[in-house]
């Protein structure tokens, strides 16, 4: 990519904040303290040899979990932060939107604020002028620009800012975690602008934890973790890695929940309880799902398995079957296989349930933070101009599972 094509080069950079240890309020300590080789600071490195470029009129996703550096990237990319090595360098003038409201003031109108906000994002005022009408109208505040930002509600301030942000005519626009700013009719507004942004050919960087935002507007994406680049590329690429890194904790939260006490006051009468999934944690709607439970019987009693796949996101069940197919009787070892597919669904990160009940519903066991599999299922054969079907959300889906014996 040559210069021109550029809008963006970020080339090997790395950052570190200096955090101190100890408390230090007289020269002689700290002298001291540095001739003893105390340095007194500790180097917290946030950032390490980060590259990467974004070409004029790409919508370029930044991802990474908390913490990872994203934030201090972007303070970098928009020059309020020096990295310690390496280079940024911007072509064109930059808009940056980093949080919301920075640099409004409640006791000026709004109209005094947009004029303010604008000085500080580098335009004249006669290019204010030139922005100002899109700007009230994108916001919907037209009757109100008169009045004290103080007399705002909240709403009101969320919506003003943000326009500010979207309709200055910079040449490269940087927004960090905003998507969710204003009511349900004001997101409504900005999906349609950040639509027609894409294909205007203008530069926009976005920061985000909203993989389907990811997916509808980006096309390049880079996935950072621990300060270095982990995934850089097809936004679809990078989006399903972080959502399949961010199960990781899940297993550990998981862990530190199960009811150890609760336990030991319990009569055991299923032991050694097991559940293997055979099939991949990620896969494409096409493949099936399939795994192994295996568990002993202690008393003379009728067994059966229940079983659900729940949508993490949003806590809902996608699939489940609790059909008693799987009912057995006697004591003794039991290997059970089941599959089932999911065919109508995508983009989804589900974890697979599955507890062992008495006939009369009872459980008896149920599979643990460690044994609770997660599985990531998306389609690998989505047009990338075919919004519905990345858009596709799923309901519970009809039963569709066969049970398989082992003696």
């Amino acid at each position: 990519m040559t210069e021109k094509q550029l809008a963006v080069k970020v080339d090997h950079v790395s950052k570190y904040f200096r955090l101190p240890t100890e408390s230090s309020h007289s020269l002689r300590t700290t002298l001291v303290n540095r001739f003893r080789g105390i340095k007194g600071y500790k180097e917290q490195h946030v950032l390490r040899d980060i590259s990467f470029e974004v070409g004029q009129g790409d919508f370029f996703g930044i991802l990474g979990r908390n913490g990872s550096g994203k934030s201090t990237l972007l303070k970098i990319i928009s020059q309020i932060y020096t990295p310690e090595k390496g280079s940024v360098i911007v072509n064109g003038k930059l808009v940056s939107f980093i949080e919301l409201g920075v640099g409004f003031n409640p006791e000026l109108t709004g109209r005094e604020n947009v004029y303010l906000n604008g000085a500080m994002l580098g335009f004249t005022t006669e290019e204010i002028d030139s922005m100002y009408d899109d700007i009230v109208e994108f916001a919907e505040l037209k009757e109100f620009m008169n009045q004290k930002l103080k007399n705002y509600s909240s709403g009101m301030q969320v919506r003003l800012a943000f326009s500010v942000a979207i309709k200055a005519q910079g040449d490269v626009l940087i927004l960090d975690e905003v998507l969710a700013v204003g009511d349900e009719a004001f997101q409504r507004k900005c999906n349609d602008y950040f639509m027609e942004r894409k294909k205007s050919g203008k530069t926009t960087i976005l920061v985000t934890h909203d993989m389907s935002a990811v997916k509808k507007y980006c096309n390049k994406a880079v996935l950072i973790e621990h300060g270095l680049v982990k995934a850089i590329g097809n936004p679809e690429n990078v989006a399903n890695q972080y959502s399949f890194d961010n199960t990781v904790p899940l297993h550990q939260e998981m862990d530190e929940e199960t009811p150890q006490e609760e336990k030991a006051e319990e009569v055991i009468r299923v032991e050694n309880f097991s559940l293997e999934l055979l099939s991949s944690r990620q896969m494409t709607p096409k493949d099936a799902i399939r795994f192994k439970i295996e568990y002993d019987v202690v008393e003379d009693l009728e067994t059966y398995i229940a079983l659900s796949l729940t949508d993490i996101d949003r806590n809902i069940w996608i699939y489940n079957d609790n059909s008693m197919d799987s009912m057995q009787s006697g004591k003794g070892h039991k290997t059970v296989f089941y599959t089932c597919s999911l065919q109508s669904i995508n983009d989804l990160k589900m974890k697979l349930e599955v507890t062992v009940r008495d006939k009369d519903g009872q459980m008896l066991a149920f599979s643990d933070a460690t044994q609770t599999p997660i599985i990531m299922v998306s389609r690998d054969d989505i047009a990338p101009d075919d919004k519905s079907a990345l858009d596709s959300a799923s309901g519970l889906i009809q039963r569709n599972g066969s049970w398989t014996f082992r003696d």
